[in-house]
């Protein structure tokens, strides 16, 4: 058994699904074909099917116009080890997009990120609560998360 998330895109699945694999470590595209079959969407060949990865989680998408907007209940989370990472991430992905408080964005296509430092787990998680709230505290003001400005919460 697989579970596998699935995107639904308007239109540009390539060029996003391209983006987000050239981004991210352990990506790549699997395949992608036209339905070869008339559907709701259109006739045979105009909608377009993908499976990928991105940071060793499968996905798939369609591209089959007019759907649901994406929206803030799916987001992709992207744990970043360094402020370069989330700098790189958050600029490339932002572009043409919309930055977002707490470290959300959404990218051009309305996909949903969380570029988040792996430090912020784990002073949240911290035994000391004030601390933990600090940091919380600091976070819920910042629109890209910054790991300094974390840092400087934690301590106080």
């Amino acid at each position: 058994m697989k579970v596998t998330q699935n995107l639904w895109f308007d239109k540009d699945m390539e060029a996003a699904i391209s983006l987000y694999t050239s981004l991210i470590p352990n990506s790549a595209l699997e395949w992608s074909s036209a339905l070869p079959a008339e559907s709701p969407s259109g006739p045979a060949g105009s909608v377009k099917i993908a499976s990928f990865i991105i940071g060793g989680q499968r996905y798939q998408a369609f591209e089959a116009g007019r759907s649901d907007a994406f929206n803030h209940t799916f987001s992709i989370v992207v744990e970043c080890d360094t402020q370069a990472e989330i700098d790189r991430l958050w600029d490339a992905l932002g572009e043409g997009g919309q930055f977002e408080q707490c470290g959300w964005l959404k990218d051009r296509w309305g996909v949903s990120w969380q570029i988040t430092p792996k430090r912020l787990g784990e002073l949240i998680r911290d035994p000391d609560r004030a601390k933990a709230q600090r940091v919380a505290e600091a976070m819920l003001q910042m629109v890209k998360l910054d790991i300094a400005g974390l840092e400087a919460a934690a301590k106080g």
